[in-house]
């Protein structure tokens, strides 16, 4: 009796596959201090990794390669560091300026839509004098929560190179021990898997590295243009907001048309720099996005949403940003197992074939009419 297979009904199965999923996410949520800077490091050792490749190609030792890897990666992170810095700087001592425009506009338009409605201006006033005491006082909370939340992002910071180091440095055990995992009788099937998906990984993520420079590049360029001031730092961040499809869009644009709408005498420059984002967005959907980062690993809207919202309410605001790469990643291994294709079918945004009902009613009467017809011959 023990020998025989244990059959469980459906709802059984169910049943232990929702339990197991609910203890998953408790522990991905009360471990994330631990998990999500160790993703991080996973998925930046991935973009290292032919790098360092290349270097022990050229006869240099594994470990001096990973460390001059690591070295190079620094230096372009402390440039990118140093400039977004400077930017925020100069952001920071216009910020009173720009606070004193803002408030002047936000007077302006009530008092124009108070007059054209008949509501009492200083009502409005009072009311929005009202509501911003009340969020001053309860966001001191707020800040003694963002503080440590700041102390945590650093440590943060120190450990991630720590991380990519041993991943990058004992890959050869962590690939072997999957090998080991899956028996020698499906190696060659876990060894084409596995080189597979690294490379479609590591296409996929520095695809988004360049998709996200070509971008900011572009977003830059355009409020340049447009004369609209700190175009180097908002560029920058609406193109790490690109990064979360959809929300981060809406976000992106924005932001600069708070900063025009400030800044510049006209509203006009407001809908200049929604014109301008519109067309950055048709060219990054239409070429960057499928030339560049590889159509293959499209993800459809809905589950990119899905992806996002579980991913704030998870993690955070990293783990927004982590959603859609580690669903892109599900996916590939879904494509790549048998049993798991319909998966990524699911997660992905090819279209099947639309079943036309009327033909196939049609098709249906036919047959039942011919059925009739050769019983009454008989």
């Amino acid at each position: 009796m023990l020998d025989k297979d244990l059959k469980l009904p459906f709802y059984a199965k169910a049943a232990i596959l929702l339990i197991g999923l609910f203890a998953l996410l408790i522990i991905l949520y009360v471990a994330q201090g631990i998990i999500v800077p160790f993703i991080f490091a996973i998925i930046i050792a991935i973009l290292l990794n032919p790098i360092v490749n290349f270097f022990t190609k050229l006869k240099i030792n594994r470990l001096f390669a990973i460390i001059i890897t690591l070295f190079l990666t620094f230096l372009i992170f402390a440039g990118f560091g140093l400039l977004f810095i400077s930017q925020l700087d100069r952001f920071g001592e216009s910020w009173p300026l720009l606070v004193e425009k803002f408030n002047g506009l936000i007077n302006q338009i009530i008092t124009e839509g108070s007059n054209f409605y008949g509501y009492d201006p200083q009502k409005i006033h009072e009311w929005i004098t009202k509501s911003l005491s009340e969020l001053l006082n309860t966001s001191t909370a707020i800040i003694g929560k963002t503080l440590v939340t700041l102390g945590s992002a650093l440590i943060i910071l120190f450990l991630i190179p720590v991380y990519v180091f041993m991943i990058l440095f004992y890959q050869p055990i962590l690939v072997e021990f999957i090998h080991k995992l899956f028996g020698i009788v499906h190696k060659k099937e876990v060894t084409e898997i596995v080189s597979e998906t690294k490379t479609v990984v590591q296409r996929y993520l520095f695809g988004l590295v360049i998709e996200t420079i070509i971008v900011a590049i572009l977003d830059a360029s355009a409020l340049f243009i447009l004369g609209i001031e700190y175009a180097i730092l908002i560029g920058i961040i609406g193109a790490l907001l690109n990064l979360i499809p959809y929300i981060g869009g809406l976000v992106a644009v924005a932001i600069p048309m708070m900063v025009a709408l400030v800044t510049k005498t006209s509203p006009i420059y407001a809908i200049y720099v929604l014109i301008a984002y519109y067309i950055i967005q048709l060219i990054d959907n239409n070429y960057i996005v499928p030339k560049i980062v590889a159509s293959k690993v499209k993800i459809n809207a809905l589950f990119s949403i899905l992806a996002v919202i579980a991913g704030n309410a998870l993690w955070g605001i990293p783990g927004m940003f982590l959603s859609i790469p580690l669903l892109a990643i599900i996916k590939l291994i879904c494509d790549r197992i048998e049993p798991l294709k319909p998966w990524g079918f699911l997660l992905g945004d090819t279209m099947p074939p639309i079943l036309k009902i009327k033909p196939l009613l049609q098709k249906i009467k036919d047959k039942q009419y011919h059925v009739i017809g050769r019983k009454k011959t008989r």
